[in-house]
């Protein structure tokens, strides 16, 4: 498997997470308010834990989930593509992307991810998965596992966020 559909998830990923850390805590803090009202049913710990995000503790959450993304191309090189580790980390990217978009709909507007979503990852994802169907590697993706992999995206995320706040000396949620 060419390599630039293994470890080009983890290109693709770093473009994408630039947008993230260049804009996410700043456009968070702006939005809040606004987002506070506008989605009343939202927990409020959620908020909480969003207001106490900076860019420090955002630029370590960031490696954390790096780490594993990295994790994920280095199995899908070394197989060949036919890592399930690799080839559910690259389709639980693609579906980010799509939640990227689902949130900048919701909110009618930018939110951070939703400029790279449809220039790089939902493209990245679908071309890999296309060279993986074509290289007869590609596993069969029911809902079900879609569903475990935004899952597992969510926990990873709120893991990484976990380590960050650890590491940073931040409070917890």
């Amino acid at each position: 498997m060419n390599s630039t559909v293994t470890y080009g998830l983890l290109a693709a990923w770093a473009l994408h997470d630039a947008e993230e850390i260049l804009l996410g805590p700043r456009w968070l803090r702006e939005h809040l308010p606004e987002l506070r009202e506008r989605f009343p049913e939202v927990p409020e710990a959620v908020w909480k834990a969003a207001e106490g995000v900076d860019e420090r503790e955002f630029a370590v959450a960031v490696a954390a989930v790096g780490a594993v993304v990295a994790a994920a191309a280095v199995a899908g090189q070394r197989s060949g593509g036919r890592s399930s580790f690799y080839q559910a980390a690259l389709t639980g990217f693609g579906l980010h992307g799509l939640v990227h978009l689902a949130q900048a709909a919701a909110v009618r507007g930018y939110t951070p991810g939703s400029v790279t979503s449809p220039l790089i990852v939902v493209p990245f994802t679908l071309w890999a998965r296309g060279r993986l169907r074509r290289a007869g590697v590609l596993r069969p993706t029911r809902t079900g596992d879609m569903v475990k992999g935004l899952a597992v995206a969510a926990g990873v995320t709120v893991a990484a966020h976990a380590l960050a706040r650890k590491v940073t000396g931040h409070p917890r949620f």
